[in-house]
């Protein structure tokens, strides 16, 4: 896990953010949250962190001080967010190398694409095995396969990446790197598989399987099966019999 540490002087948003959103499940811990960005920086002197998440407009010592302080160690990440479109903070956030720059209110998917690109970026300087559980995204990828193969019928990209809480980009990299096999074609082959169990049992027409595995038109259904298996599902039945 990478160690975060999150600063907002509102104590609602700051609750919210630290305990609402997934952090372990995408490879983070939160580590310390704190009202200004003083009391984070003394933290950090004291324990060491990879992420710093922090709000601009802070007492004591507000973001851009703060991130001021925190790039002498080149190692920290740190992500600013603002509820303010001020050209003086984006110019500031350039000349310091922030690694992003967040708007309030925080949208949810932004937050993940943006913590998938620190991940990436700390697996490449820190070595991926030294930093996460070899069966992080082993277990990723069994718990979409899993939902594949519960949900063939009208399975998607979109709900697996809600389901494990990644973006769809991410998700469909990361799931064809750790099982060899792309997302869509893993959809295809449980359909195809669950259409010859169907086609084996007469009680069952062609047209209606189409409609139980997932395809919106038996015309579909037919031409996927004939790539797939290089047989239509006609030709797939009688050779059965």
């Amino acid at each position: 896990m990478y160690r975060l540490v999150i600063a907002d002087d509102e104590e609602k948003i700051l609750e919210g953010i630290s305990n609402l959103f997934p952090w372990e499940q995408i490879g983070f811990q939160v580590v310390g949250t704190f009202l200004n960005g003083k009391d984070l920086l003394q933290s950090i002197h004291e324990n060491p962190v990879d992420v710093v998440l922090s709000d601009i407009e802070m007492p004591f010592m507000d973001g851009i001080t703060l991130a001021k302080e925190l790039s002498k160690n080149p190692d920290i990440k740190i992500i600013l967010f603002s509820s303010y479109q001020n050209y003086e903070y984006f110019r500031s956030a350039i000349q310091l190398h922030i690694f992003d720059y967040l708007l309030k209110p925080i949208n949810f998917n932004e937050l993940i694409t943006c913590f998938e690109k620190v991940k990436q970026k700390l697996d490449e300087e820190h070595s991926l095995e030294t930093k996460l559980p070899k069966s992080y995204y082993s277990q990723i990828v069994d718990k979409v396969s899993q939902y594949l193969e519960e949900n063939y019928q009208n399975a998607s990209l979109e709900k697996a990446a809600l389901l494990v809480f990644m973006s769809t980009s991410y998700l469909s990299k990361i799931y064809k790197e750790k099982s060899g096999v792309g997302f869509s074609d893993k959809l295809l082959d449980i359909r195809m598989k669950k259409a010859c169990e169907f086609l084996n049992d007469i009680r069952y027409k062609s047209n209606d399987i189409a409609y139980y595995i997932g395809y919106d038109n038996p015309t579909n259904f037919s031409r996927a099966f004939k790539a797939y298996y290089n047989m239509t599902p006609k030709e797939y039945r009688m050779g059965k019999r």
